[in-house]
């Protein structure tokens, strides 16, 4: 495998997050928002990587990680899933404040020191939001799972992920005691808590919390 830099780390780590939860590969042009940079930056960096061997990409087309990309970017993966685990569950870390903090230490810890965490934690299958945080092999767990955003009224299902993207919505979730496996019931006028409560929801929180698919009793 070429061997990588941070920058090549983060753009294969980006592309395959994008893919994860839903089907529609990654632009140029939302690559380059996601990560914050300029088009032009990303254009050349997409060549690059497709250089290396780890996209496929047509000028002006999405891109996409071929094998040997995608087998990097579930290493980096990992890494992230399981710093941020080790963050929250060891440190003293909230969910809502991992992520950046991650996003450095990825890059700096030893696989040594990586698998010892690993070990310490109980090889977790998941990461505080819910992401599958993948095998040493590559290998990961991903449960069937709706947005809430495109579930219909009377859907109801364990929590099994929730997007880290906006902390706000993360901190809304914490003071509404929302975690992960909390069951939730979509209902006309928001979502039914388990304590017979109904919360109303912004779209951006609709949009960012995952329900496994269960059947209605």
């Amino acid at each position: 495998m070429p061997a990588t830099t941070p920058a090549v780390e983060d753009y294969l780590k980006t592309i395959y997050a994008h893919t994860e939860w839903q089907p529609e590969p990654i632009t140029p042009s939302a690559l380059a928002g996601k990560l914050g940079i300029a088009p032009s930056s990303v254009t050349e960096m997409v060549k690059k990587l497709a250089a290396l061997g780890l996209v496929t990409h047509v000028p002006y087309g999405a891109v996409r990680l071929n094998e040997l990309g995608t087998a990097r970017a579930l290493e980096v993966v990992r890494r992230h899933r399981l710093i941020e685990t080790w963050l929250v569950n060891e440190m003293g870390y909230t969910w809502d404040t991992v992520h950046d903090e991650a996003e450095v230490l990825e890059h700096a810890l030893s696989d040594r020191l990586l698998e010892a965490i690993d070990a310490r934690l109980g090889h977790p299958r998941r990461d505080p939001h819910g992401d599958p945080i993948p095998a040493a092999d590559g290998s990961l767990l991903r449960p069937d799972a709706v947005l809430l955003a495109a579930a219909t009224a009377g859907s109801r299902g364990a929590v099994v992920r929730i997007s880290d993207r906006d902390p706000a919505v993360l901190r809304l979730l914490t003071e509404n005691a929302i975690g992960l496996d909390t069951v939730l019931e979509l209902a006309d006028a928001g979502v039914l808590l388990p304590d017979g409560n109904t919360l109303a929801l912004s779209a951006d929180a609709l949009a960012s919390i995952w329900i496994s698919t269960e059947p209605r009793a």
